[in-house]
């Protein structure tokens, strides 16, 4: 397939239904710097993310058929293959135990050339490869760490709650508010 031709949503779906190979480094080709860019903010390590995004393009092939129009946009549900899969990454035992293993100065020397480097998190350049960033940044504080705990971090709303002391019911109002906020700005940004 040439670099040139641009395929709907539609029609590189039905390519994907039909295990068109091409359609398969069109998705890569067209969706890979976007997604590496999410992955990368929520696991945080370049080596990680390549191995992220290697098993979030497997699924998105094998569950392909599983992609319901009706519910929501492509993109979209590749984003939350995508999240989930970096947060399961994060949670599994061979990441745990890897982390466990490091030494102490590894984590302080990397903290401290994020630090001089000016940048608070280091998938932070990365990650604005989508304008992330300047999206979440249009949130309110408070709604903008809810955000960034739940979606980037994988934190659950009852950790959330227990983490910042807050009530469960205003953690679920302010998510809420949040997300729908943030559907205002993602209407703006396209």
């Amino acid at each position: 397939m040439s670099p040139h031709i641009q395929l709907s949503e539609e029609q590189l779906i039905a390519l994907l239904k039909n295990r068109e190979e091409r359609a398969f480094n069109y998705l890569y080709d067209h969706y890979s710097g976007a997604i590496y860019g999410l992955i990368l903010r929520i696991v945080t390590s370049e080596e990680h993310a390549q191995e992220v995004i290697q098993d979030v393009f497997v699924k998105i092939w094998k569950y392909i058929d599983q992609y319901d129009a009706s519910k929501g946009r492509f993109y979209t549900w590749m984003i939350n293959i995508s999240r989930n899969t970096a947060i399961d990454y994060l949670k599994s035992k061979g990441y745990q135990n890897e982390q466990k293993n490091q030494s102490i100065s590894i984590f302080v020397s990397k903290d401290e050339a994020r630090l001089s480097a000016g940048m608070n998190n280091p998938a932070d350049k990365d990650a604005d490869l989508i304008g992330m960033n300047t999206i979440i940044n249009g949130l309110k504080p408070e709604w903008r760490e809810l955000i960034e705990l739940a979606y980037f971090q994988g934190y659950s709303q009852s950790e959330i709650a227990e983490m910042l002391d807050i009530p469960i019911g205003t953690v679920k109002t302010r998510t809420r508010n949040a997300l729908l906020e943030l559907k205002g700005l993602l209407k703006d940004y396209q």
